[in-house]
């Protein structure tokens, strides 16, 4: 039986119109590349990562193409869609082995590190599902209609997703095809699909890293740089 590869996905397709940028926030350059080869270069040092397939808009595919160029791992650079899952499902396109672990993750996190990835990777030895989370170091309350609070959440069971989310291949499509028949399909991430439409398939929570931040504004971009001198 052939050994399942690993294949990250790195999905680079958004706007960033909360950054305020010319350009999408993954493709801004931070210390002489972009964001996004941030990314790559962190997957694509990780000896447990076989291959590499990076989801983009249409508009950028040709770029993306030039600059993974320079790193074998990648054998597939595709376009997305208007939302999220629609890069999902062009990355699912192109991984046919139906055993494969699949790591899909935000581009603009530049600085998942290595044991983030290997603890994602052992988890999907024993779990078909796998996401990355730190705890919530905040209060989180729920409100009313009027911004009354009414309840507060207990801070000891709460996380803050993070990426990659991993997922055997196999799980992750039969949870698609039957989100897919629902007229009211509308994911924010990946292993919500899988929770919505897949209830029995436990999803493991792994330890994340303070600094695995998704870019969003500005400032954020300074960490990357600090990152880089780790």
């Amino acid at each position: 039986m052939q050994e399942s590869k690993v294949i990250a996905i790195l999905l680079a397709g958004g706007s960033g119109n909360r950054f305020g940028a010319d350009r999408p926030k993954q493709f801004l350059e931070v210390d002489g590349c972009t964001v996004l080869e941030h990314s790559i270069r962190a997957f694509h040092r990780s000896s447990l990562v076989d291959e590499m397939v990076i989801i983009t808009r249409q508009d950028f595919v040709e770029e993306v193409r030039q600059i993974a160029s320079a790193y074998p791992k990648v054998k597939h650079v595709r376009p997305g869609g208007k939302e999220r899952y629609h890069s999902t499902l062009s990355a699912l396109e192109v991984c046919t082995e139906g055993d494969d672990l699949l790591l899909i993750h935000d581009a603009v996190r530049p600085l998942v590190s290595e044991a983030i990835i290997a603890r994602c990777v052992e988890a999907l030895g024993t779990y078909d599902a796998v996401g990355v989370a730190v705890p919530s170091t905040d209060t989180i309350v729920r409100v009313d209609e009027n911004e009354c609070i009414v309840e507060t959440l207990p801070r000891v069971v709460l996380r803050n997703m993070q990426t990659p989310q991993g997922f055997r291949q196999k799980v992750l499509r039969q949870a698609f095809d039957l989100g897919l028949q629902d007229p009211c399909f509308a994911p924010t991430d990946d292993c919500g699909v899988v929770r919505t439409y897949l209830p029995h398939v436990p999803i493991r929570i792994v330890e994340g890293e303070v600094t695995n931040i998704k870019i969003t504004y500005p400032k954020d971009l300074e960490m990357i740089r600090k990152g880089d001198e780790r």
